[in-house]
């Protein structure tokens, strides 16, 4: 059984970014531009490779082209609803509508040639270079980005501890090669245990260290009250 008087539990944990992805373009195409590289910092929404798209370029404004007439057309029926036959205003609104949705199809289109990051981060590999064809039906990834400075600790620690282990729970740890003693708080617990090496894990929020990084550390459990 066990004590809940102020005790000490053990703990490793590897140091993972609070935020990753594995960015991949959806659509087919030639790689056009690579805006980055290993290492650059990004911003959120910021385009980071282009894939050729003069075409796509040039069907959007056709159907731009095609949606400022069928306005004009439309607004015109309007003036003269009253007097038409309901069946042709119809074709009319159906046309402007219609015309609408293919602007905005052509811009989805369009909008699939940009890889664009999805957070403020860190580029951390780039598999992709000017010249490279992709393929949006067999979808690879081309590049990886990660949160610049946020990270989180991913504890391990005994199971049979899991009544005991709470989020706001103090952990004190060092990371191998660095004799320094730092400071958190436990901010989730996972509720499962892991069958094969009957661990639990838990998350503490760090900043600054290098993901891949491993260390150990003990979660302050306070006295029973």
């Amino acid at each position: 059984m066990i004590s809940l008087h102020a005790q000490e539990v053990y703990a490793t944990f590897n140091v993972e970014a609070k935020q990753h992805a594995d960015l991949a373009f959806t659509s087919s195409g030639t790689v056009a531009e690579v805006n980055v590289d290993v290492a650059s910092v990004v911003h959120k929404e910021e385009v980071l490779a282009t894939l050729n798209n003069d075409d796509l370029k040039a069907a959007l404004e056709v159907a731009k082209v095609a949606l400022k007439y069928a306005k004009r057309d439309y607004e015109r029926q309007v003036k003269v609803k009253n007097l038409v036959d309901a069946a042709r205003f119809d074709q009319y609104a159906f046309k402007y509508e219609h015309a609408k949705a293919q602007v905005a199809y052509q811009q989805a289109l369009l909008g699939k040639t940009y890889l664009k990051a999805p957070f403020d981060g860190i580029i951390y590999e780039k598999m992709v270079e000017v010249g490279d064809v992709v393929s949006g039906a067999m979808i690879r990834t081309v590049m990886k980005v990660q949160s610049l400075k946020a990270r989180k600790l991913v504890l391990a620690f005994d199971q049979k501890y899991w009544r005991v282990i709470q989020p706001g729970l103090t952990f004190r740890y060092s990371v191998d090669g660095d004799k320094t003693v730092y400071e958190g708080k436990i901010s989730k617990v996972y509720p499962y245990a892991n069958d094969a090496n009957r661990k639990i894990r838990a998350e503490v929020e760090a900043e600054g260290f290098t993901p891949g990084l491993f260390g150990d550390g003990y979660i302050i459990v306070p006295d029973a009250k």
